[in-house]
């Protein structure tokens, strides 16, 4: 008996040759649709599904393959007596291989204004279910979703007639996470359509971008995978234009610089080392934006990952180029930049579209056993109910300097605080257990540079020992959420030392 192959794909990137290659060592072909005709457009016998079954497509194709005839011959156990008398009896061919992609649902998905029901003509039902049963076969059936697997399937048939059991095991693995990532996708459009924000079980599905060297340390393994359908304003959407490969801490802080100078809508440039910026400065120019972050802290930037957020030209590259620098990232670079920045063989260049910046995504951590999910923190001074809680009222330029304090504390591990003037960082304390802890850092940092600055904290005064500390340090503006049963304590101390405090009322935590 003739074996027998059954074809129908939505991609038909190289069928037509895999289903001849079949054809030529064998097989008998079936296949349905669209499939169907191409196979048989190029001079390929082709049985119809619907010759099988004796039963026509109906439902504007929504049925064609959902008949025993068929799944009788996918998950039949051909070396079982009482299975084989049973397809006798029904006069069922068993299938040997089944060859079987998805409507793209994916793709429908990621189209600008599609409806609801376009989408939902777009889940395949038949595919799905022809997989996962040959996927469960797979002792005697072999499972083809991916068009790379084409080759290496052929081979295998020619040389020893059969795929092996291990590689039958790896092409129906293959397929299980195939069809999950599918129902993925679905199961989260159809949640958020319905309107459901806390559904009983979450499901997200990643695709393996890049085999990673290491993890954290050089005894770590190591991936990265992107979210399909995530935001092109992301690592994970790069385009590297140079330089060696990215590794997990690269790409950590990368993201870290991303997040930050996405805040900004002139012109700027941050420097991040170990998730946290060393220098954040604004300009007129993005040469001088760069100029501000590299004088905030010309030390630790050095080893840093820099973004910047205006197309990087022959002077700013200059100035970049004087440094040691893991990446750089740009909307893009003039050819002259390029020129400059790649006669460093190391340096890593990556342009993303900073137009798609303002889409959120939900924010994953991962914890022993568990998943923490939570919502992008979006929220700028634009949505805050801002008041004066001193007598002193701030000055433009303290305006300006609290403004840009308090985007850059957003994204400083907590407890956080940062010094500004109206143009850039000077002093950043990051990740303390208290937060006076974290300003004697920051003040520390910014030196003489502190006289005349603004102060920005992630969250509330618990006691007025950190006002103090600015104070004496020469610092003349504060911006902070406010909430402490004690805040009018550090009020006071503000209004003692003739420093204007505003209260944002929402704190931004970054653990």
């Amino acid at each position: 008996m003739k074996k027998r192959a059954l074809i129908s794909v939505s991609d038909k990137s190289g069928v037509v040759e895999f289903a001849r290659a079949l054809e030529e060592i064998g097989y008998e072909i079936l296949s349905t649709g669209g499939t169907k005709n191409v196979l048989h457009e190029n001079g390929i016998n082709v049985i119809g599904v619907d010759d099988i079954t004796g039963f026509p497509e109906i439902l504007e194709g929504r049925v064609k393959t959902l008949h025993p005839s068929i799944h009788g011959g996918l998950l039949a156990k051909h070396d079982n007596e009482a299975h084989k008398a049973q397809l006798e009896e029904q006069n069922i061919t068993p299938i040997d291989l089944v060859c079987v992609n998805l409507y793209p649902f994916q793709q429908t998905i990621a189209k600008p204004n599609v409806t609801v029901e376009e989408a939902i003509e777009n889940i395949d039902i038949g595919g799905p279910t022809m997989l996962r049963a040959a996927a469960k076969n797979h002792q005697y059936v072999t499972v083809v979703v991916d068009a790379l697997d084409y080759d290496g399937v052929l081979t295998q048939l020619k040389e020893a007639g059969e795929v092996s059991i291990e590689n039958r095991r790896k092409l129906a693995a293959k397929v299980f996470r195939h069809t999950a990532a599918y129902d993925a996708h679905i199961a989260e459009y159809v949640t958020e359509v319905s309107g459901e924000e806390e559904p009983e079980r979450m499901t997200f599905t990643y695709e393996l971008k890049q085999t990673l060297r290491y993890g954290e340390n050089p005894h770590q393994k190591a991936a990265f995978y992107r979210q399909p359908l995530g935001s092109e304003f992301s690592i994970s959407m790069a385009r590297q234009l140079h330089g060696k490969e990215l590794s997990y801490n690269n790409i950590n802080d990368a993201n870290a610089a991303l997040q930050i100078v996405k805040e900004f809508s002139e012109p700027a440039a941050v420097a991040v080392k170990h998730m946290n910026p060393c220098g954040v400065g604004v300009g007129e120019t993005i040469e001088a934006a760069f100029q501000k972050a590299y004088e905030a802290d010309s030390t630790s930037i050095f080893g840093g990952i820099v973004a910047l957020n205006r197309v990087v030209d022959k002077e700013t590259a200059n100035m970049l180029h004087e440094i040691f620098l893991e990446i750089i990232i740009a909307p893009a670079f003039t050819e002259e930049a390029l020129e400059i920045l790649t006669s460093k063989k190391n340096i890593r260049l990556l342009t993303i579209p900073f137009e798609s910046a303002k889409k959120t995504e939900k924010k994953l951590t991962s914890v022993e056993g568990g998943l923490l999910v939570q919502e992008d923190d979006v929220f700028t001074l634009d949505n805050a109910d801002v008041r004066v809680a001193t007598k002193r009222e701030p000055t433009e330029e303290e305006w300006a300097a609290m403004k840009l304090g308090w985007k850059v504390v957003k994204h400083v591990k907590s407890n956080a605080i940062v010094l500004t003037n109206k143009e850039m960082t000077i002093g950043v304390g990051a990740g303390q257990m208290n937060r006076v802890g974290a300003a004697k850092i920051a003040l520390e940092q910014a030196g003489e540079k502190a006289v005349g600055s603004a102060m920005a904290s992630d969250a509330f005064f618990p006691m007025d020992d950190t006002v103090e500390a600015a104070a004496k340090a020469g610092v003349t503006a504060i911006i902070q959420p406010g909430g402490s049963i004690r805040d009018e304590d550090s009020i006071k101390k503000a209004d003692e030392y003739g420093i204007t405090m505003v209260l944002t009322g929402v704190r931004h935590f970054k653990h």
